[in-house]
């Protein structure tokens, strides 16, 4: 949260329910953020982050509505979460602002009480979500949001870092192929942009209309270098590495390898030296590591 008290922005064109709820917010231990329509409440957000904001539905030129879906695409505003105020109880218009990007409503006039406890549960939410989010960012988690359009969301660093170059047409390539996934509930696919190759895996839904994806940098044929360089091990020893980790006996080795199985074992004795290991066991253990690291 922004400074010592939570900051919540205002955004009412009526100049007395601003100055009502500016003082509710005060009372209520909040620092309140002022604005009198939609294109001033964008202006203050670009300066300060809310923690949370009481938007109203009904105002002039730009309503709610638009106001909220033009702050939920700045980036750092996916977790922060919008009342909206309004005396429209029509489910249609309370279905046009969660799918705006509320995260709950109140009907006017206003039951401060009632809105008290709403503003609390949704700041806690988004405190905790916020933790989540900060934790994954911090493992270096390459994970990403998507609707069922394949249109992205919300991402780790790490997941924008990889999709951030792309151009239209493979952007619209990887939409396609999160669309599918979530369309078909089915677990992963492999995708290709030139250099880049991942692995998009579907790991379930991550909100309303959400889909949560892994994306995995592919690493095949790339696996005897990585373990080269992890353990300074030779080429040769690193392909008896990558079959060992993969369960092959010494048998299949000298037949896949076509070295013979002495040979074969000669390799592992330097590999369990220069690994620090004794066994075939630990030495998978500790190639596959590496090898999970890199995905």
């Amino acid at each position: 949260m922004s400074g010592a008290l939570p900051a919540v922005l205002i955004v009412d064109d009526d100049a007395d329910a601003r100055a009502l709820l500016e003082s509710f917010a005060r009372a209520e231990g909040f620092a309140p953020l002022l604005a009198a329509d939609g294109v001033e409440a964008l202006r203050m957000f670009a300066v300060r982050h809310p923690d949370i904001i009481l938007l109203d539905a009904v105002m002039p030129e730009m309503d709610g509505f638009e106001t909220c879906r033009r702050i939920k695409a700045i980036d750092g505003a996916e977790h922060v979460p919008v009342i909206f105020m309004t005396g429209l109880t029509e489910t249609e218009h309370v279905v046009q602002g969660l799918s705006a990007g509320g995260v709950d409503y109140v009907t006017k006039p206003l039951v401060l009480d009632e809105l008290a406890a709403r503003v609390r549960v949704h700041l806690g939410n988004a405190k905790a979500a916020r933790s989540a989010m900060t934790l994954l960012d911090t493992v270096g988690a390459r994970l990403l949001t998507a609707d069922a359009t394949g249109a992205i969301g919300w991402a780790t660093p790490e997941a924008r870092r990889l999709t951030g170059g792309l151009d239209g047409e493979t952007s619209a390539s990887l939409a396609a192929v999160l669309a599918r996934l979530a369309a078909k509930a089915e677990s992963e696919e492999p995708f290709e942009a030139g250099a880049l190759r991942l692995t998009v895996t579907l790991l379930g839904a991550g909100g309303p209309g959400e889909f949560l994806f892994k994306l995995s940098p592919s690493i095949e044929g790339m696996e005897n270098g990585l373990l080269r360089d992890a353990f300074g091990v030779t080429p040769r020893e690193a392909d008896v590495l990558l079959w060992t980790a993969r369960g092959k006996s010494n048998k299949d080795m000298s037949e896949i390898l076509n070295i013979s199985a002495r040979t074969v074992n000669k390799h592992l004795e330097q590999i369990f030296i220069k690994i620090g290991v004794e066994n075939r066991a630990s030495a998978t253990a500790a190639a596959t590591r590496v090898l999970l690291r890199e995905r």
